[in-house]
């Protein structure tokens, strides 16, 4: 199997940093993979504790190759995760077809690799299908993979067609979604505020890549593969760097199985969205809802 090269982005959480890339070395094909890493720069102003945590992440990134090959790319100056990510991807794109990315507060299972490039294998030539995830609400599935329509950002893969349609105008993401009257469905049936975080954007108010590509594919029906299983657990809502202190982030538990990638038909799960949608509302606050998304995207 060829495999894809896994993103990693990363800024000044070295014990969250470290979590991620011990688990991501501990992966089946992690030794046949090659890991590439952005490390964002210091803000304006940036006090030298703050310098310091960059440093430390920097140096432990270098500590060893964690994967089969390791290139760092340590930024000068902070351009945010948002600036990150679409650079980081847009790049890694033009000398790959294929990509796996992460960012420093993901704990993986051993099998998440596994999972991310049999999926990318699978559906390379298909073009409904837009991305594969490796993180899932914890439900009750009825099989071991699903695809829901849109794309998501905790651990996730795609291809150079697939990045080909993102597209960063929130104004236009905007404007279409509500002259096709799509944001109720968007909303995951009214559950979550994504398109009120898509406004946000607009405005200028937050800034995140996140809510773009899941509107680039959703309003153009693509679909993106998930586990039933998990295979990511996200350590970032204890309160570090901006996310918003949330113990229900780290509560998925990790597959400890490889995920059977069955064959779909190319087509949205609905009662899975329902699931999900029911899942939200009833373990969210409604004020909580657009709060906890946006602290956790910026």
């Amino acid at each position: 199997m060829t495999t894809a090269p896994i993103v990693l982005f990363a800024y000044n959480r070295p014990w969250h940093t470290e979590q991620t890339l011990r688990s991501l070395s501990e992966n089946h094909l992690a030794g046949e993979s090659e890991l590439i890493v952005y490390i964002d720069g210091p803000k304006p102003g940036a006090t030298t504790e703050q310098q310091t945590k960059i440093e430390s992440v920097y140096r432990l990134v270098q500590a060893q190759t964690w994967c089969k090959r390791l290139t760092v790319h340590r930024a000068e100056a902070n351009k945010g995760l948002a600036n990150s990510v679409i650079h980081g991807v847009t790049e890694t794109l033009r000398l790959y077809d294929r990509l796996i990315v992460l960012e420093d507060d993901m704990i993986l299972s051993p099998y998440f690799l596994q999972y991310m490039n049999e999926g990318l294998a699978k559906y390379e030539h298909t073009e409904e299908v837009i991305s594969i995830h490796g993180y899932c609400v914890p439900n009750n599935y009825s099989q071991p993979v699903f695809f829901l329509r849109g794309a998501d950002c905790w651990g996730w893969a795609t291809w150079r067609r697939g990045w080909q349609l993102f597209n960063p105008d929130a104004a236009q993401l905007l404007r279409e979604l509500k002259d096709r009257k799509l944001t109720y469905d968007f909303d995951l049936l009214g559950s979550y505020a994504y398109t009120n975080m898509l406004r946000l954007q607009n405005e200028g108010k937050v800034d995140s890549w996140a809510i773009r590509w899941y509107a680039s594919a959703y309003l153009q029906d693509k679909l993106t593969l998930y586990p039933s299983r998990s295979l990511v657990r996200n350590i970032g809502g204890d309160g570090s760097g901006t996310h918003v202190k949330d113990d229900q982030l780290s509560s998925a538990e990790l597959s400890s199985h490889r995920i059977d990638l069955i064959d779909l038909p190319l087509k949205e799960k609905k009662e899975v969205r329902r699931m999900i949608g029911r899942h939200y509302f009833e373990n969210l606050s409604t004020a909580g809802k657009l709060k906890k998304w946006l602290r956790l995207q910026l």
